[in-house]
């Protein structure tokens, strides 16, 4: 059978994975094998709920084992290390436990179809100090390292007495994107359940200061000035501080320094500006490399495909010109999108027929400030432009946008049941995670 290798299961992989297997796995057209150096998936746009410790991650991953074998494809474990082109082979790290011992060696797997879906990572522009002091939201296992710090860190302020003018405990976010702007009414949520869990001497505006730092002269500068507006007013309703225009050139363990000389100081950091595909994409393919940009993403024509033409990538990791001239936002609908483009484009293309290149359609933006509102623009089929919403509506729809990611991996049935079980949990879990 023909085989189809698809490396890295978020969003966008995990959903080509499932649709293949249900498409062509289920009827050997096809044998679809799907790598990730993880066992389980978490929807990406949930990592600062997960960081924050107001859901349960536990309750939320997908683990590839079970949704590789309900849906007809196959998991391999490991990181992807090279790549030969010539043999059409993908040679795979080995994996260990937390204690170094091996769980897969070193191994090589072939390919007749390649599809490269590895997302990105946060890009700290080699900001002095960043990498040392900083912890940057881009993984599961980095949102559940901030999540165990930040608890810490609220225990060990309920012994320290708080000065005059400040809180006793400060989290600096570095990025006023989605991801920044989403996190600091998160924090300020979770702060507000802390009290009711022995932390009663944290409170979420005198005791937890929250900083928001961002570069350009806005929040949310890739999305509508409306919203950025909108974020800001409901921001600082909850008291979060927010500084624009304000370059971070330094970060200590205990501070942020400024191009313009403020210092900000900070009792935990989080990075969340910036996004670059992983580095060792540049080098992907050895002697033969595939085409790569400034930020190390596959460039791929419109059929999604790479200089070569059995490798296709897409999501963040790949740079995909439209015919307008502007290049496929690294947004999880777009990946999405991409991911049902190829579920159709693969096997036309390996027939050889003809594929319409893909078109990515912006349904515009929701922003989730936690528990207090909602904000999005909505664009495309339902009104000429763009429609704003805020509120109830925008956090409905921001809720709709999850479980359409469930119904994609699980269909109607399971994502009933997940519903049902989330309303069963609230009436008995604590609302933050504590451990």
């Amino acid at each position: 059978m023909h085989r189809i290798v698809i490396v890295g299961g978020g969003a966008g992989g995990l959903a080509l994975a499932t649709q293949l297997g249900k498409h062509l796995g289920k009827k050997k057209l096809a044998e679809i094998t799907l790598v990730d150096a993880a066992r389980t998936h978490v929807w990406k746009p949930l990592l600062h709920q997960l960081a924050a410790g107001s859901f349960d991650t536990h309750a939320e991953e997908i683990e590839y084992l079970a949704q590789a074998r309900w849906n007809h494809f196959k998991f391999r474990l490991g990181r992807l290390e090279g790549l030969d082109r010539a043999s059409k082979t993908l040679q795979l790290a080995a994996s260990h436990d937390e204690a170094g011992r091996e769980i897969t060696p070193a191994q090589e797997l072939a390919y007749d179809t390649l599809v490269v879906a590895v997302g990105s990572q946060t890009n700290d522009f080699g900001t002095l100090g960043a990498a040392e002091h900083t912890i940057k939201l881009d993984s599961p296992q980095a949102a559940k390292r901030f999540n165990d710090r930040l608890i810490n860190a609220c225990i060990r302020a309920q012994t320290v007495p708080r000065s005059a003018g400040s809180g006793r405990l400060t989290v600096a976010i570095v990025g006023g994107g989605a991801t920044g702007v989403e996190l600091a009414a998160e924090l300020h949520a979770s702060a507000r359940v802390l009290a009711n869990y022995g932390f009663d001497h944290i409170h979420p505006e005198k005791d937890l200061q929250i900083v928001l730092v961002e570069a350009a002269p806005r929040l949310l500068a890739q999305l509508p000035e409306r919203l950025s507006e909108s974020a800001l007013r409901e921001l600082r309703k909850l008291a979060i501080e927010v500084h624009t225009n304000e370059k971070v050139v330094e970060v200590t363990e205990g501070s942020l320094k400024m191009a313009s000389g403020k210092v900000i100081s900070s009792s935990l950091t989080v990075w969340a500006a910036g996004v670059k595909a992983g580095d060792f994409l540049k080098s992907l393919g050895g002697a033969q490399p595939l085409e790569t940009n400034r930020l190390n993403q596959l460039v791929v024509n419109g059929n999604l495909q790479t200089t070569d033409a059995s490798i296709y990538a897409f999501g963040d990791c790949a740079a995909c010109q439209q015919p307008d001239g502007t290049w496929v936002p690294p947004r999880a609908q777009a990946a999405y999108q991409q991911a049902m483009y190829l579920v159709k484009a693969l096997p036309r293309l390996q027939r050889g027929e003809p594929v319409s290149p893909f078109v990515f359609r912006d349904q515009g933006s929701l922003v989730s400030l936690s528990e207090y509102s909602s904000v999005g623009s909505l664009m495309g089929s339902l009104t000429k432009g763009s429609f704003f919403v805020e509120g109830q509506l925008a956090k409905l729809m921001y809720w709709a946008l999850h479980k359409q990611h469930q119904l994609a991996l699980g269909g109607w049935k399971k994502t009933a049941l997940i519903t049902l079980s989330e309303m069963i949990d609230r009436t008995y879990r604590p609302r933050i995670k504590l451990h």
